[in-house]
């Protein structure tokens, strides 16, 4: 058997720039303001296992829960790719961050600081929309297979461990960055996750033309 090393690399760059820990960086920083730094880390871990764990079961029973549903994989993988492609375009234009800081300032009213782990940093910034939809359309990809569905698994506990590594060292990474640092980086996955949502519609729609919508 091959090693899917093509779908290995698809899988890791589509989450990374989906979930963007460096653009979660600086809402970290807002939500955790006067907070110890063991108070910090607990919110890390925290907020890290309720996004794998929203993730992890939306790779697993995703799929068959559109059956259920009767969506085929071909027509939510072209729902799926519009959508990475919205927010791809917000990345690139800037406006996710505004969305993100946005809702984190209303979850902090509304809700005591001890929360803020599950919500927003958990869901919707980590496990979001966006995210929730490539994991679902990668584990269509995997078939399957297990080695696949193991590497994906592999894929995304590596960049939700990027994530929490980013967390324990947010002021020095957003120190590091600076406001210009962030923006070019932020449009730079943007425009990478455009041309992988363009993709995920290209796929969709060969497979309606070449089968049909089931």
């Amino acid at each position: 058997m091959d090693f899917p090393l093509e779908f290995v690399i698809s899988a890791a760059v589509t989450l990374f720039v989906v979930v963007d820990p460096p653009g979660l960086v600086p809402i970290f920083i807002g939500l955790t303001d006067g907070m110890t730094r063991d108070q910090r880390r607990q919110v890390a871990v925290r907020s890290t296992f309720i996004a794998v764990i929203v993730l992890v079961l939306s790779m697993l029973i995703g799929k068959p829960l559109l059956g259920a549903l009767g969506i085929s994989l071909p027509a939510f993988r072209i729902a799926g790719g519009l959508l990475l492609f919205w927010t791809a375009a917000e990345m690139v234009f800037e406006k996710r961050q505004e969305r993100k800081e946005s809702t984190a300032r209303q979850s902090v009213s509304q809700d005591h600081i001890e929360n803020v782990a599950a919500f927003p940093l958990a869901v919707p910034l980590m496990a979001g929309p966006g995210a929730i939809t490539a994991i679902i359309l990668l584990s269509g990809q995997a078939g399957g297979d297990p080695l696949r569905l193991g590497l994906l698994f592999a894929a995304l506990a590596i960049v939700l461990g990027i994530c929490f590594t980013f967390y324990l060292a947010a002021i020095r990474i957003e120190k590091l960055l600076g406001i210009t640092g962030r923006i070019v980086l932020t449009r730079l996955l943007g425009v990478i996750l455009a041309a992988l949502a363009v993709q995920f519609v290209a796929d969709g729609v060969l497979a309606i033309a070449a089968n049909g919508v089931e």
